[in-house]
């Protein structure tokens, strides 16, 4: 694991350049984000008289109106259409983006570090390819949404108190969170076999050989990722201030580093004996 490590960090520190626009995206979509929902939410509230009105009976009152207004006018409906198109561009960039890091990284590991990047490179040849299996993972991802909705519902109308919903309910969410898990792993070595020049048959067999080493790789990472959050968490909350303000949002920039070692690293991993 130590080697797929190593592997990954020098993979990553080409990239230093590809890992601050990719912080400079994730901080304008927050931010833009964040403006949408804050000017959405305080025009709402603006209205709301509170537990302490005036008038008996306001809070209730807010909330039929509000029910009636969302369900039988089309308030609504610009802000939804907005919130889908914003989640739309975001669905299209993932896998845009994703096909350019990964091409870059095959290239700047076949290449030994010589000469630049190619993302874009990448995004220009690779991003049919990338895209189906992203969105081929999204789909097959959600398609047990309905099924799994059936039986939280069935055991919450059988279950009486919390405890025993959730002994009843998380195998199934367990086992729904596991389905995504590998199949994120077998379509991310498509994706590598896709930006490889490899075909849909050897990068499927590719990716089932290195499924383990993958697996433990990710999770090994992963564990170290939530490690380093929390303590960057709790000692931006220790030193609060400027010094908490500081390390938060400088932390956005390691976890983008972060998931670019992530990447490279199984990508280390998953060409192993190719």
């Amino acid at each position: 694991m130590s080697t797929y490590l190593k592997q990954g960090w020098g993979l990553t520190v080409k990239h230093l350049p590809i890992a601050a626009l990719l912080f400079l995206y994730r901080l304008l979509w927050g931010f833009f984000l964040y403006r949408f929902v804050d000017s959405v939410v305080l025009q709402l509230l603006q209205r709301y008289p509170g537990t302490g009105g005036p008038t008996p009976g306001g809070d209730a009152l807010f909330w039929a109106e509000s029910q009636f207004r969302l369900m039988k006018t089309g308030l609504a409906d610009p802000y939804l259409w907005l919130l889908g198109g914003l989640l739309l561009v975001r669905l299209l960039a993932s896998p845009l983006f994703n096909a350019g890091l990964y091409y870059s990284i095959r290239h700047t590991a076949e290449s030994g570090g010589t000469g630049g990047t190619k993302v874009m490179e990448g995004i220009r040849r690779k991003w049919k390819p990338v895209m189906l299996f992203h969105f081929a993972e999204l789909l097959l991802a959600l398609a047990p949404v309905w099924w799994v909705a059936k039986k939280v519902i069935g055991h919450a109308q059988n279950y009486s108190t919390l405890p025993e919903l959730a002994a009843a309910v998380l195998p199934w969410l367990g086992g729904w969170l596991l389905w995504i898990g590998l199949l994120h792993l077998l379509t991310l070595g498509l994706q590598f076999g896709a930006v490889s020049d490899m075909g849909f048959g050897a990068g499927l067999k590719q990716a089932l050989n290195r499924l383990l080493p993958v697996a433990g790789l990710s999770l090994l990472m992963l564990l170290a990722s939530g490690l380093i959050s929390a303590g960057v968490s709790a000692g931006a909350m220790a030193l609060a201030g400027l010094a908490g303000l500081i390390i938060q949002q400088a932390y956005h920039f390691i976890r983008t580093m972060i998931d670019i070692w992530i990447a490279a690293s199984q990508f280390s991993c998953w060409s192993k004996q190719r």
